[in-house]
């Protein structure tokens, strides 16, 4: 297993992935807590650094940079500061930002104040209505462009309004039409939001948490035959190839169609912060998948990028080299996987 895990890392360095979905700044503010505000029970924080960090869909990106990858996004951004500082963060990486669409709504901005590695309170500004008819033309018109320049697809959604049926319908039939021309798969894995998991039908992969899987399949999963039932129910609901259920403590569960449920234990040695991780989880995914590895090798590499990156506190990447420093020994975690 070692030896293989190797090889997929060398093999997913300049594999070109496209992400659409929802794009967020991180905004994080840093600083200490002394004492509890006279004015009411809650701490005063004196800060010390503020940052912005790529997130959502940006954050995917920012993954498939630091894991070797190339890629480019898809999505809606406001006409405004944060939209023009989130360009300039997409740039440094060397990013593109023709997939861009400015819509009629701000750039979501999620704002966490955190005090001694804590986070004390988050605050959200957004708009998730229904983009316009014009809006999702302009994603359509970039995707008629480019999209076969892509060796997978990552749809990250975090339920804002981007990814509706409508979207993902015309993304789909562009798929199924360039596969066709080019005599070529590109999977189409999805990281989703419970509601409407019609929307997702005919990807070839969705990556839900526990309590996700729980929500989309209706029902309540106590234990590994109710893992089964669910993930079967999800493989039914949305005709996805497979269903990848990220349970945080307990690892991963894949169902493939035709197979039997496999448990991935979890690789993470300590847990300081889950913001992200499932950003990393579907970037490492869609890499390994667009360098023709099985879902259960993709999904094997995406468990010990996840081990990695809730060990960092903030909206944190995985580098190739910290993939290789884990598979090379450097630290020490569990990656075996059995059937369940």
């Amino acid at each position: 297993m070692k030896a293989k895990m190797e090889k997929l890392v060398e093999h997913i360095d300049g594999k070109k992935i496209l992400v659409v979905g929802d794009i967020i700044v991180d905004h994080f503010i840093w600083g200490t807590v002394n004492r509890i505000s006279p004015e009411a029970p809650v701490p005063v924080v004196n800060v010390t650094k503020e940052e912005l960090l790529l997130g959502g869909g940006a954050n995917v990106l920012h993954n498939i940079y630091s894991l070797g990858g190339e890629a480019a996004i898809c999505g809606i951004i406001g006409d405004d500061e944060m939209g023009d500082r989130l360009q300039a963060l997409l740039r440094g990486l060397g990013a593109s930002t023709e997939g861009l669409v400015k819509g009629k709504r701000p750039t979501t901005v999620k704002t966490r104040v955190v005090a001694q590695g804590q986070q004390v309170v988050r605050f959200d500004r957004e708009q998730s209505n229904a983009p316009s008819d014009a809006t999702i033309a302009g994603m359509v018109n970039f995707l008629d462009r480019n999209i076969s320049d892509f060796n997978a697809i990552i749809i990250s959604d975090y339920y804002k309004g981007v990814i509706g049926k409508t979207l993902m319908k015309q993304l789909l039939t562009r798929v199924r039409q360039v596969e066709k021309e080019y005599n070529r798969k590109i999977p189409v894995v999805v990281d989703p939001k419970p509601n409407q998991p019609d929307r997702f039908c005919g990807a070839s992969l969705i990556t839900p948490n526990h309590m996700e899987a729980e929500k989309m399949s209706g029902m309540n999963i106590a234990n590994t035959e109710d893992l089964r039932t669910a993930a079967a129910l999800l493989l039914e609901k949305t005709e996805c190839q497979a269903v990848l259920i990220t349970r945080g403590e307990s690892g991963m569960a894949l169902l493939e169609k035709g197979k039997e449920l496999l448990s991935i234990p979890t690789t993470a040695q300590a847990v300081f912060d889950v913001t992200g991780a499932g950003d990393t989880v579907i970037a490492t995914l869609a890499l390994g998948l667009a360098a023709n590895a099985s879902f259960a090798d993709a999904a094997a590499l995406a468990n010990i990028a996840a081990g990695v990156v809730v060990g960092k506190v903030g909206t944190a990447t995985v580098s190739q080299e910290e993939l290789l420093a884990v598979l090379h020994g450097e630290v020490i975690v569990e990656t075996a996987f059995t059937s369940c």
